[in-house]
């Protein structure tokens, strides 16, 4: 007949092993699809119908989809512009707006629509006032101005704040240009993404008055 003694301590033995020792973490892995699709904006914007593969592109990209616009532009037509702006806002891509040599005018805020942007050496955003030109009578013109005026302001603000200020902004609305290099540009973006004002205050010294001045008269013996 035979035993099963031998075989229960067997498993006894076993029993009392230590468990094996388990992986701090364990790793998984997933692919997904990742587009990548470049424009470049060289030249003058024209009008909005040159530009419906970007716009449609902007409008259908998925939030896996890498959007670049590379810029080297002077500007041109401000609906297209504007239009280029709202679909980045609207788009689930990631927009990349990348400055190569200039983006004036125009083209300078749409850089600033960016999801993230780039700056390469040696180029220059410029901003300025829009021009325009009329036609029809004069109640109906001064009316126009009225209206495109409070209209790109209200575009100036939008896009271009906080990287430029409320002063900047002002000045560009009463007429001034303001240019800057690569170097202005990294800088303010350093700033912003601190956390921080685009443009440091300066403290202004006080100036003192006429009694801090002049020195006390010592008392007479």
């Amino acid at each position: 007949m035979t035993s099963l003694e031998p075989l229960r301590l067997k498993a006894d033995e076993e029993d009392k092993d230590e468990p094996p020792e388990l992986p701090p973490f364990r790793r998984y892995e997933s692919q997904g699809v990742v587009r990548q699709i470049s424009f470049y904006l060289s030249g003058e914007i024209g009008a909005p119908i040159q530009y419906t593969e970007l716009l449609y592109t902007l409008r259908t990209a998925s939030k896996s989809d890498l959007v670049l616009l590379h810029l080297n532009t002077p500007g041109g037509n401000f609906d297209t512009g504007l239009q280029i702006i709202n679909n980045i806002g609207a788009s689930d891509a990631h927009v990349v707006t990348i400055l190569e040599a200039r983006a004036y005018s125009m083209g300078a805020m749409i850089f600033l629509a960016g999801d993230e942007l780039v700056v390469h050496d040696t180029c220059q955003l410029m901003f300025h006032n829009y021009s325009s030109a009329l036609i029809g009578k004069g109640n109906e013109q001064q009316a126009q101005v009225m209206a495109i005026s409070r209209w790109f302001e209200k575009v100036m603000r939008q896009v271009c704040k906080p990287f430029l200020t409320d002063d900047e902004v002002a000045r560009i609305l009463r007429g001034e240009d303001i240019w800057m290099d690569s170097d202005d540009i990294r800088r303010r973006l350093a700033h912003l993404q601190k956390g921080e004002p685009s443009v440091k205050q300066r403290k202004s010294k006080t100036p003192k008055t006429a009694e801090e001045k002049t020195p006390p008269t010592p008392d007479k013996a």
